[in-house]
């Protein structure tokens, strides 16, 4: 008798059909059939619901009083590097490339499980509901290995300098756009750079990286020509959207209208913003605890989706940043501290620093 087929209808998936995506070290299949590359910060990868996906124009506001937009940019840009994918860095400096010195380098393992042995430390209280691990899928698992390969999101240590032989190759590209007094150039170079990673149905073979400092810098000819930066970044946005690459882009609110301003933040897919924190707010220490172990805070606006319509509900939308041990750089929800003003374990974890309660009112 011959063998009985199986019988399938309209709501039954194939499962024959479908296989798993070959993707290259770096890259990770999130839902939706969406690809992630690493923000090289984990919190900031779990923040978003994996990592910036590919095709993707993450933009970030900088602060007039301090440099922390640099921390997220040398990250994201010593991740790659560590991943082996082709990076293309511009900025106003004169030698760009000599800006590839500073960036920090991966952890070895002795830090890393002195690091995991503090957050086990630190979850020792969240005990009860450990039988729910279970249901988290493995694309939460951010830091993880993967296979045994290497890790998709890596602990940067900012004491230690990325070795030499991470950027000295050929798949590093820096570009000076001090000196230009168009973009017509610019549009070239990254259209160039963008066609090596053709979107193809199926596996990916490499993703690049593009990081921009600070675009509307007054060292730049073109920094009063307000449309031409516009025209530029909905030209990058349109070629990422055909081609398997990230694009960073940092800039400083402040010099720019606020009419134009609102444009840059709508053409982003993904975007954030840095602020420092005031050297003596009393005030503010008093309402949050560990508030002397801050350096900032990071505001998370906008969080892209792709291929789905489902909105992105976050659980807090500002978060400290830290530097752990003065090395690693964490973000963290913010804590209320005790009405009281005794230490201890704080209480309240507030969702969005936008909110007010009767005791007080935050406000960034």
């Amino acid at each position: 008798m011959a063998a009985s087929k199986t019988r399938t209808s309209s709501f039954s998936r194939n499962l024959s059909s479908v296989s798993s995506p070959q993707t290259p070290p770096g890259v990770k299949c999130g839902p939706n059939g969406t690809f992630f590359v690493s923000s090289g910060i984990p919190d900031l990868d779990k923040i978003l619901g994996g990592g910036f996906p590919l095709g993707s124009l993450v933009m970030v506001m900088e602060d007039a009083e301090a440099p922390h937009h640099m921390l997220l940019l040398r990250n994201f840009m010593s991740q790659g590097l560590v991943h082996n994918q082709p990076l293309l860095y511009a900025s106003a400096s004169k030698d760009p490339r000599g800006f590839l010195g500073t960036l920090p380098g991966p952890s070895s393992t002795k830090d890393d499980k002195s690091r995991n042995h503090d957050v086990s430390e630190q979850e020792k209280g969240l005990r009860i509901a450990w039988q729910y691990k279970k249901y988290f899928s493995d694309n939460q698992q951010i830091d993880g290995s993967r296979d045994g390969k290497q890790e998709f999101c890596n602990d940067f240590d900012l004491r230690k300098p990325l070795e030499r032989h991470f950027f000295s190759g050929q798949r590093v590209d820096c570009v000076s756009i001090k000196e230009s007094s168009n973009l017509n150039a610019l549009h070239n170079r990254f259209s160039s750079f963008l066609a090596q990673f053709p979107r193809n149905e199926g596996s990916i073979s490499c993703a690049g990286r593009i990081a921009i400092q600070s675009l509307c810098s007054p060292q730049c000819e073109f920094s009063n020509k307000d449309w031409d930066m516009l025209s530029f970044i909905r030209f990058l946005k349109s070629m990422l959207r055909s081609a398997n690459a990230v694009a960073v882009i940092t800039f400083p609110p402040s010099l720019l209208s606020s009419s134009f301003c609102k444009r840059w933040q709508h053409m982003s897919d993904i975007l954030l913003s840095v602020r420092a924190i005031p050297d003596e707010d009393k005030e503010l220490g008093q309402l949050l605890t560990g508030y002397q172990d801050m350096v900032g805070f990071l505001n998370v606006h906008k969080v892209s989706r792709i291929n789905t319509q489902v909105p992105v509900i976050l659980e807090a939308t500002t978060f400290s940043i830290k530097l752990h041990r003065r090395r690693f750089l964490v973000l963290e929800c913010l804590n209320q501290a005790p009405i009281d003003g005794s230490s201890g374990s704080s209480y309240g974890t507030s969702a969005s620093c936008s909110g007010s309660s009767k005791t007080s009112a935050i406000d960034f």
